[in-house]
């Protein structure tokens, strides 16, 4: 009996040092792994960015409207600001457009509306007795202010209903499933007018909307159960309303431009998926019935929502693939990734267990990655904000307001990581910048980049700066070494910041050695060069 315990003393033994010695070997691996390098081509350029961006729907009346002014001035620099701290820390993100909702009359409705979330009703502008009323939707308009003080580019106004006096059934939403709008047959250039009219107002208020967003998600069936104004589209209204609101546009001479798709999916967009798809051949192909072309006020932007479009690497590589080879058929088109949040599962991707909020931060920062990067997407817009929601699970926001915030005034919002991730790229990739093609030396494909380290560089058009984000994706520290090829002559590029958000509490873009091009585990780099 001794003679077996002490065999097995020894056998555990051995297998104590020969774990340590694996152990040993591999954090020597790691921490003699090469660096992963990767070649910036400056002179191979891809899209131009127009805005990065957010939407205030709904919550924004009340923070607008109701709250006190320190924590909504709060709120509106943790978007707009493009200050930084003594220490170096962003004050806000630097948002370049923001997404104003304007309502369809649910709000004035109340009860009767069929919304049960007050907070989900929107007041109208127009009355039902014709007469306009601009002191509707305070809250939405002080943030839209904000908006336009902080500097952010474009100011976008997008509706969900048409004014419910205008939809069938007098609602903000549907009663029946049959696929046509809400919109009553004889309501188009009313309802064109009365987006004109807003637009009008704006403008002589001094916040001028550069877009606005007649149709959402027309593919929905938007019935009562959505719990918010809404409603379908098929094509052919898509372009009735279009064609109305361009006429409408152009009698006022407003340059406001239309933006038409909206798609609820990014597939509604290219493949056929029954009524409302094939959009981009429906609206931009000169041999179509419904081509906006022609229009005065029409973009070449074809907006698409990446909901559902995410669920595993082959669905969000494949799906923005096939959306960008379908746009290089039309000439000029470009996506815009105009909603998204993580209101599908994707975000778990592979994760054993509850994802912290630093997975999620990380899955947002990949999926505006694999936009810009495989869609070739030129904005890139996050749906709301904010929302009443735990800070540990931000799936839908950006910052979390407090579900009992009327009762704890003390604590009405949580910052959450979502919040730096999206500010890693708007903060730093500014309008007018285009995004440079890359070259990596660890020779890895699409599918294993998107569980590995990520990359995603962008160019000031005068070639003073360059801006590289990077996602470390895995749970070690990775090395990494940038190259600049294609310097123009006399061109000098030294990196001169470097800032990083990781799970670490204070890791919030927080400034970090320039000197050090380690990428901690699951984390989120950017770099910065410019000028000597």
């Amino acid at each position: 009996m001794k003679i077996k315990l002490l065999l097995s003393s020894v056998f555990i033994r051995k297998i104590t040092l020969c774990t340590f010695l694996l152990a040993s070997a591999l954090s020597s691996f790691s921490q003699d792994q090469k660096p992963i390098k990767f070649t910036l081509l400056l002179n191979k350029t891809a899209q131009q960015i127009h805005n990065i961006g957010g939407s205030g729907c709904w919550y924004t009346e009340e923070i607008g409207k109701q709250w006190p002014l320190a924590e909504k001035q709060h709120i509106a620099e943790l978007l707009f600001s493009r200050g930084f701290e003594k220490d170096g820390r962003p004050k806000g993100i630097g948002l370049s457009a923001w997404r104003f909702n304007i309502g369809g009359g649910t709000a004035e409705q109340g009860d009767s509306s069929g919304i049960a979330d007050p907070s989900r009703r929107v007041e109208c502008f127009l009355s039902p007795d014709g007469t306009y009323d601009w002191s509707k939707q305070q809250g939405y308009t002080w943030m839209l202010r904000q908006a336009k003080n902080y500097g952010v580019k474009d100011l976008i106004a997008f509706v969900n209903s048409p004014p419910v006096q205008f939809n069938k059934n007098g609602r903000g939403y549907k009663s029946q499933k049959d696929g046509s709008t809400n919109l009553r047959p004889d309501k188009y250039d009313a309802y064109a007018n009365f987006l004109t009219e807003v637009i009008k107002h704006y403008d002589k208020e001094g916040l001028r909307f550069n877009y606005i967003s007649p149709i959402n998600e027309p593919q929905w069936d938007w019935l009562k159960q959505s719990n918010q104004e809404g409603s379908p589209w098929t094509n052919e209204e898509m372009y009735q309303t279009i064609k109305s609101l361009n006429i409408s546009l152009q009698k006022q001479k407003l340059s406001t431009k239309i933006l038409t798709t909206e798609a609820g999916q990014l597939d509604f967009l290219y493949a056929d998926k029954g009524r409302t798809s094939r959009q981009i051949d429906s609206f931009w192909n000169p041999k179509s019935p419904l081509y906006i072309g022609g229009f005065s006020n029409s973009t070449k932007f074809v907006e698409g929502h990446g909901y559902f479009t995410e669920n595993g690497d082959s669905t969000l590589i494949n799906t923005r693939r096939s959306l960008r080879d379908t746009l290089k058929k039309y000439n000029g088109l470009e996506y815009w990734q105009s909603e998204y949040s993580m209101l599908g599962n994707g975000y778990k991707d592979k994760i054993e267990g509850k994802p912290s909020e630093m997975d999620h931060a990380l899955f947002l920062a990949k999926v505006i990655n694999h936009d810009f990067t495989v869609g070739d997407a030129s904005a890139w817009h996050f749906w709301n904000a904010y929302e009443p929601g735990n800070p540990l699970n931000p799936r839908y926001f950006l910052i979390a307001l407090n579900p009992q915030r009327a009762s704890k005034p003390e604590n009405k919002y949580t910052i959450t990581k979502n919040l730096w991730a999206l500010g890693h790229y708007s903060l730093f990739i500014r309008p007018g910048m285009v995004r440079i093609e890359t070259q990596r030396s660890d020779s890895l494909n699409d599918m294993e980049v998107a569980q590995q380290v990520m990359v995603s560089a962008f160019k000031d058009p005068n070639g003073k700066s360059l801006v590289i984000n990077v996602i470390n994706y895995t749970s070690e520290t990775k090395k990494t070494d940038f190259v600049l090829k294609g310097l123009l002559k006399g061109q000098a590029l030294k990196l001169k910041k470097h800032y990083i958000t990781s799970e670490k509490q204070d890791d919030n873009i927080r400034p970090y050695p320039i000197g050090d091009t380690a990428l901690p585990p699951r984390s989120i780099s950017t770099f910065i060069f410019s000028a000597l």
